[in-house]
């Protein structure tokens, strides 16, 4: 392996495959002249290893080598790379002597980016590796202003959903804050489950809006200080309904309903609004049941002030596989447990 290199500072950084010594020395040469930093190394094994570390702009490969070929280095190359978890991949440029169509064929379904024929004209190879440098580089200016755009967007959507979730909880005077709280709370289930971030990220937001059904519930009834008759509780328990079809025409985000649907159904049936029961109920509606009961104890309400932990610990145990999923309701106990100093609840005020 060999770097060419001069006394001025480089900021891109070419990797050249070659098993001809010749050919390494003139393309370092040509690269090295326009400032480019220029790494040399001998066989595909020989770049896979040094790929292992290292992070370059640019690898120019050439084809015909012994042992491994170029077309086998760029598989390897790629898989390495898959297996590494890196966002991008290296682009390739191959290095060929021969005039074969098929070899090209070959090489751009591989994914490499251009061809530059041996033996090296100066200035059409130093044009062609400028040309896919800039190429890469406008790629990825575009493709970080769409991430840019797209984060912002997320931004604000978060923004819309938490002001409504605060509307929702508004309605009522003794929920101040619960849907965020249950979101919170639901994000910290999965979270242990193994969410992903994305994953993490939706249960959050089905969490927010796992009561915005309520908004179709007159104010008199949810803040009624006495016993619901029979009427009002039906009343009351078409709240999961009201939020499917309201979420449910969010085309681009499908599975938020899920949480606002089936939050109150219960694993071991008999809940509502479908009387589903065990794993029919969609797993995430599962989480956000347990945080939704956890917040309910854990929150002030007109009859009663925040329930001791252990309280809410005992009613936890008694819902497990006849209210709650087994699994979820020990998770939220074990996250209990960390909270040694009973910090999640409803704070005053």
């Amino acid at each position: 392996m060999a770097d060419f290199d001069n006394i001025n500072k480089k900021t891109d950084h070419v990797v050249i495959v070659d098993d001809d010594q010749s050919n390494l020395m003139v393309a370092g040469r040509i690269l090295s002249s326009a400032n480019i930093h220029a790494t040399a190394v001998k066989s595909g094994q020989a770049l896979l290893d040094y790929m292992m570390d290292h992070s370059v702009d640019l690898i120019l490969l050439d084809i015909l080598m012994p042992g491994m070929d170029g077309f086998t280095t760029l598989k390897l190359l790629r898989e390495q790379e898959n297996a590494q978890g890196k966002d991008t991949q290296t682009p390739v440029i191959f290095l060929t002597a021969d005039e074969d169509e098929e070899s090209e064929v070959t090489g751009l379904s591989l994914g490499a980016m251009d061809f530059i024929k041996k033996p090296f004209i100066p200035e059409v190879f130093l044009l062609r590796v400028r040309h896919i440098m800039e190429l890469v580089q406008l790629q990825k200016n575009l493709s970080d202003k769409v991430d840019m755009k797209t984060k912002e967007i997320e931004d604000l959507f978060l923004h819309v959903v938490s002001s409504l979730a605060d509307a929702i909880d508004a309605k009522d005077t003794y929920t101040n804050g619960h849907s965020g709280r249950v979101a919170k709370y639901s994000r910290m289930i999965a979270s242990k489950y193994g969410y992903s971030r994305k994953q993490l990220d939706d249960i959050y937001m089905m969490g927010l809006l796992h009561d915005v059904g309520k908004i179709g519930i007159p104010d008199a009834v949810i803040n009624k200080p006495s016993t619901l008759t029979p009427e009002e509780y039906g009343i009351i328990k078409n709240h999961p309904v009201l939020g499917d079809r309201i979420l449910k025409n969010i085309s681009e985000m499908p599975s938020l309903a899920t949480g606002a649907r089936w939050h109150h159904e219960r694993y071991g049936g008999g809940g509502y609004p479908d009387g589903l029961s065990g794993e029919e109920i969609p797993e995430e509606a599962r989480i956000i049941a347990v945080a939704d009961a956890y917040d309910a104890m854990s929150s002030r309400r007109s009859y009663r002030e925040v329930l001791p932990q252990e309280t809410i610990r005992q009613e936890i145990i008694k819902g497990i596989g006849t209210q709650f999923d087994p699994h979820f309701a020990d998770i939220m106990l074990s996250i209990m447990a960390e909270d040694t100093n009973y910090e999640m609840k409803e704070q005053e005020t």
